[in-house]
């Protein structure tokens, strides 16, 4: 009579013909179940950037090169001059507005003349109180001239300076899209970035927006540069993206020469921890219809 356990025997070895019976026996395995902590970490793809990138255009309407001082890659320092516009005209209207003070001031000083001597010819009882007043009002006169004409020069000599276009920021000129010749109206045609001070962002999705907020742990793995950083979120979004139907977060990391913009992250955000859980290998939990469940010896 055949037991059960030969039984069944006789029917692994068919499902398994080449099977010795140190292998068969290995088929079933036993792990102990433990509490111990738990954490969970949700992985996106994101990428670094900079904290200060600068995007140059011109302080006026902008115009034709006429004069470059940076090329891609210079290093460059807040308020160097990177390049130079046409200022014919506006040094034609400058020089202008100088003229024009100059000539008042040469009437002023003719004005004050007279009236200082219809003031004395008054004092001693020669001249009439007209000609007094009419001096003195044609020196009040072009002293508001004067100072209309001083502010016209201001304004002329401030527009002059607009057509020398400077860095705003330390950093590297990583794109410059102009010539010499050429028209600069900003757009994007001179870029500098400080990496100084770097940043990794990812786009989280909605349904994780009671989970991910400012302060949250986060890994950053970095394989191009094969460096790992513990870092948390610094900012998340207020709003949400219309495409990828998430919200923006960023955690801030050291600068380091092996980083740069655009370099390519992925970010392990914590989303669920628990100091004592049960913990089981995924392996070993089963699915039916209905539910998941586990073999328990």
């Amino acid at each position: 009579m055949i037991t059960l356990s030969q039984l069944l025997d006789i029917e692994i070895s068919k499902l398994y013909s080449n099977a010795t019976s140190t292998d068969i026996a290995k088929l079933v395995a036993v792990t102990p179940v433990s509490v111990e902590p738990f954490n969970h970490f949700i992985d996106l793809r994101g990428k670094i950037d900079a904290e200060n990138i600068s995007f140059i255009t011109p302080r006026g309407m902008g115009g034709q090169v006429k004069a470059m001082f940076v090329k891609e890659g210079d290093a460059v320092k807040k308020g160097q001059l990177l390049l130079k516009l046409d200022d014919a005209i506006m040094r034609q209207s400058l020089a202008a507005a100088r003229q024009q003070l100059e000539g008042i001031k040469t009437q002023l000083s003719f004005a004050r003349n007279i009236y200082e001597r219809q003031n004395n010819l008054w004092q001693k009882g020669i001249g009439t109180e007209v000609q007094l007043i009419s001096a003195k009002t044609n020196v009040e006169t072009l002293q508001n001239q004067l100072q209309s004409v001083e502010e016209q020069v201001k304004v002329a000599a401030e527009q002059l300076n607009t057509t020398n276009v400077y860095s705003d920021v330390d950093g590297v000129a990583e794109t410059v899209m102009v010539k010499v010749g050429e028209l600069f109206g900003g757009m994007g045609q001179i870029k500098i970035v400080n990496t100084s001070q770097l940043k990794a962002t990812a786009i989280v999705p909605e349904n994780y927006i009671t989970k991910v907020q400012k302060g949250t742990p986060v890994r950053i793995d970095i394989a191009d540069a094969g460096k790992t950083i513990n870092s948390q979120i610094s900012l998340t979004g207020k709003t949400i993206e219309n495409t990828q139907r998430g919200f923006v977060v960023e955690s801030k990391i050291p600068a380091d020469p092996l980083l740069k913009p655009n370099q390519s992250v992925v970010m392990h955000i914590l989303d669920y921890a628990s100091k004592s859980a049960v913990v089981i290998p995924v392996n070993t939990l089963q699915s039916d219809e209905t539910n998941k469940f586990v073999y328990v010896l």
